[in-house]
């Protein structure tokens, strides 16, 4: 018998590649995809629980998928990821319209289970919440979510840099990497698929290969993926700073489809905080690094996040971070407020700072930022950059870009206008015009595509 399944996926992108996997599971079970959430026979909620507002996020989206138990057709409605690996009893004793609950370790699961309770078979339980030692399920097919000329490729599952703010190596467990072979494989796939970037994603991909090879196979990996035809970009997401080396920054410099953007998450500059927060390195060695990047790939665009208000943050280690800031290293930065999480030893740590303190003191750092930003944005105005086009705007008027500045979800757009019609995919030279606020607006220059 088929079933209509509808999922929402919350979260990180690599929540959505699971996300993706499971769809390719419910496939091969004769499940048929819904948008229309009443016509769902079963419906998925891949959570995400990193942070407050995620749970909070989380829970609102499950009651409402609730109501199509009275509004619609639905019969099973499954909650699956973090929110279901870290609450996984209180999700079924508090939110009984929940049916069925799988943690991050459970994908290959879910659709066949779902299928059991949908056909009244009896299951031995109704929890599933196993974190296993291996990343065998993310070889399984997937069915691509989006027609999007971009994909993100799991390199790897879990953490093991434990920081004492994070909830993720209890809700993911250990690092752990895929072999080599089988990301080719996935990356040749998306790339049959049409899709023209690939984006490195892990919790820490610059540990990549480290587990399950003994060292460090980033580069690797990279240079095998650069030899798979239709792929144009390669991007990296989450390079813990202490991890980049002299082999990958050549590799960026060298690889011309490695595009010079790099995520590296700091938190924090001030050596104090950096050690309450169980991060490795100093102040003084992220400030090296990242001058050393400038200097030798001078294009370079990079990201990173902070947290501000941490437990024992001072007035003092505050404006170091302010200060930092101001140096303008970072094109896009993201802040934000301390979350107090159960089950991490920053919540037990004394010297919590108050709410208001943390607002305050994030919004500072964002006004700061916002001020580099303006001036990032204002010395790309006249110049012309490669920009890969990922659709049209709400307004129909303009398409939606993004040159290499730009990684996609978390950063600015590029509005574009064309003198003539552009398709998802194409990579077209575009001349920057203005700016507004964190957005460029640019113009096609030329009369046919760079693709």
């Amino acid at each position: 018998m088929s079933y209509n399944l509808g999922l929402i996926s919350l979260g990180c992108p690599k929540n959505l590649v699971d996300s993706e996997i499971m769809l390719g599971a419910f496939k091969e079970e004769g499940f048929v995809p819904v948008q229309d959430l009443s016509r769902a026979d079963a419906i998925i909620v891949n959570t995400c629980a990193f942070v407050g507002d995620a749970k909070e996020e989380a829970i609102v989206t499950i009651l409402e998928a609730a109501r199509h138990k009275e509004e619609g057709r639905l019969k099973a409605l499954v909650v699956t990821g973090c929110l279901a690996e870290r609450y996984r009893d209180q999700i079924i004793s508090e939110i009984p319209e929940v049916d069925l609950v799988f943690g991050t370790g459970s994908i290959p699961q879910v659709a066949e289970r779902t299928r059991a309770f949908l056909e009244g078979e009896r299951l031995e339980s109704h929890v599933w919440c196993d974190i296993p030692d291996t990343v065998d399920y993310l070889d399984n097919n997937r069915v691509l979510s989006d027609g999007k000329p971009y994909a993100y490729l799991k390199i790897a599952e879990g953490c093991s840099n434990n920081c004492t703010y994070c909830i993720i190596p209890r809700l993911r467990g250990p690092f752990r990497s895929r072999p080599v072979e089988s990301l080719l494989k996935e990356a040749e796939f998306l790339a049959q698929q049409g899709k023209k970037e690939i984006i490195l994603i892990a919790q820490d991909v610059t540990r990549y290969g480290t587990d399950l090879y003994g060292e460090k196979k980033l580069v690797e990996l990279i240079r095998s993926i650069s030899r798979v035809d239709g792929i144009q970009w390669i991007r990296l997401l989450y390079c813990y700073p202490e991890l980049i080396d002299d082999a990958l920054i050549e590799e960026m410099k060298s690889n011309e489809k490695l595009v010079h953007y790099m995520d590296i998450p700091i938190q924090h500059i001030s050596d104090r905080v950096l050690k309450a927060m169980g991060r490795r390195g100093s102040g003084e060695y992220i400030e090296s690094l990242v001058k050393r990047l400038k200097t030798e790939i001078p294009d370079i665009v990079l990201r990173t996040s902070l947290i501000a208000g941490f437990p024992g943050e001072t007035e003092e280690d505050h404006r170091q971070l302010e200060d930092f800031v101001k140096k303008g290293y970072f094109q896009h930065l993201g802040v934000f407020a301390y979350s107090r999480e159960e089950d991490t030893p920053a919540y037990r740590m004394k010297n919590q700072v108050p709410a208001r303190v943390k607002t305050a003191r994030r919004k500072a750092l964002m006004e700061i930022q916002r001020e580099n930003a303006a001036r990032f944005n204002d010395s790309r105005i006249g110049k012309t950059y490669d920009t890969m086009i990922e659709g049209v705007a709400e307004d129909g008027i303009f398409y939606l870009g993004r040159t290499f500045m730009e990684a996609p979800e978390i950063d600015p757009v590029v509005y574009v206008v064309s003198p003539y019609p552009l398709e998802t995919g194409d990579v077209v030279k575009v001349r920057m015009l203005c700016r507004q606020e964190y957005d460029l607006i640019g113009e096609v220059a030329g009369n046919e595509s760079s693709e």
